[in-house]
């Protein structure tokens, strides 16, 4: 059985780590909150942008497919500490390069590119840590890498993977492409010719809005998983610190009983002494 102060140090160390917990589950809501206002500000722009290429033929976000070899755009977090906020991604890619082979990986986070560091890295393209406060124009840079590696026929496609927030502590693994982007079919099964008239021409506002299209999504996806993955840490640390309650109390229990049981025993070794001395 541990002695008195055993428990009372173990009591100290669960205190001192559920100030840390809480303390991390309140830093972690204060960036959920910016997070999401990061991307309501966004989203008006790349539906309007949705909109507008739409009625050109063009689908903006479409399901995974791989055309050739495909490069899959894996997005997690630098750190750890979100429960399986990082696993989950890392199962998918990996599920993803076994019904793909060939297929490389570009990492965006420090704990997938930990994960995946014994994969060959694409030629001229570089993934690692996300900057501490990504922007659009790092993903605007990045995107513009891939359509050019795109272009040169490095690979077929660019499949993005990562963390989608659905709501507070819940999240969920997808996959899009990202490019190439496809033609939608019309339902009435006219052209965008047929029913617009277009100035200036369709190559042109394509060639223009294609590339913003590529960049905005890819940022969005940025901030969804930057949304998912302080919410995933939120609860990680509301759990760890209702655990650390639990524990706490248990332990104040165990440090009662003990006490009052050390108490009884000097009691009657009191007790016994006496007797022993008359």
């Amino acid at each position: 059985m541990p002695s008195l102060k055993e428990i009372k140090g173990r009591i100290a160390s669960v205190r001192s780590t559920l100030k840390i917990t809480s303390a991390m589950k309140l830093v972690s809501s204060a960036k959920l909150r910016k997070a999401q206002e990061a991307i309501a500000r966004m989203r008006p722009y790349q539906q309007e942008l949705s909109g507008m290429l739409a009625s050109l033929g063009v689908s903006p976000k479409a399901d995974a497919s791989a055309e050739g070899s495909a490069l899959i755009l894996a997005i997690a977090s630098n750190t750890s500490l979100c429960g399986s906020f990082n696993s989950n991604v890392i199962s998918k890619v990996r599920g993803m390069l076994e019904e793909m082979p060939g297929s490389s990986v570009l990492a965006l986070g420090r704990k997938l590119a930990d994960a995946f560091r014994s994969l060959p890295a694409p030629e001229g393209l570089s993934g690692g840590a996300l900057p501490e406060h990504p922007s659009y124009a790092f993903a605007s840079e990045l995107a513009s890498a891939l359509m050019e590696a795109l272009e040169q026929g490095r690979f077929g496609s660019v499949i993005l993977v990562y963390n989608h927030a659905i709501a507070t502590g819940h999240e969920k693994v997808v996959s899009e492409r990202l490019l190439p982007l496809k033609a939608a079919t019309s339902d009435e099964g006219l052209t965008p010719e047929e029913r617009w008239i277009l100035e200036p021409s369709r190559q042109a506002l394509l060639k223009e809005l294609l590339p913003k299209s590529v960049k905005i999504q890819l940022f969005a996806a940025i901030l969804d998983s930057i949304a998912a993955e302080h919410s995933a840490r939120m609860v990680a640390m509301q759990t760890a610190s209702d655990n650390a309650e639990k524990l706490l109390a248990e332990l104040n229990l165990q440090y009662n009983k003990s006490r009052q049981a050390k108490i009884t025993s000097e009691i009657l070794d009191l007790a016994s002494a006496s007797r022993d001395s008359q």
